[in-house]
């Protein structure tokens, strides 16, 4: 079973930035990763996802204030989120996606204040 751990979330005013971090505990060279998020009374969505050779996927309302990025070596997915809205508020979750399998993290807790 692999296990995907989320960090960084927290509460941020309006306009705010924050750096979500994943790491797994399997290698992720050959796996896509991503992010999605869950907003309270909403189904979850695709936040953003990158695949092995780097191509990137981007929901709508976040292009241009979310960048996705990967560090191999650590095994480690990043989100950084800028210019952050009331909007954005939900739980963030990590996945792994690999030939045969996929998972999930259990999520971390994005707050932004208006």
């Amino acid at each position: 079973q692999v296990q995907l751990v989320e960090s960084g979330g927290g509460l941020v005013q309006f306009g705010g930035s924050l750096r979500l971090s994943c790491v797994a505990s399997r290698s992720i060279y050959r796996s896509t990763m991503g992010w999605y998020r869950q907003a309270p009374g909403k189904q979850r969505e695709l936040v953003a996802t990158m695949m092995s050779d780097g191509t990137t996927n981007y929901a709508d309302p976040v292009k241009g204030r979310f960048w996705i990025s990967r560090e191999n070596a650590r095994n480690t997915v990043y989100l950084d989120m800028t210019n952050l809205k009331p909007e954005d508020t939900a739980v963030y979750f990590c996945t792994l996606q690999g030939i045969v399998d996929s998972y999930w993290g259990q999520g971390t807790q994005v707050t932004v204040s208006s």
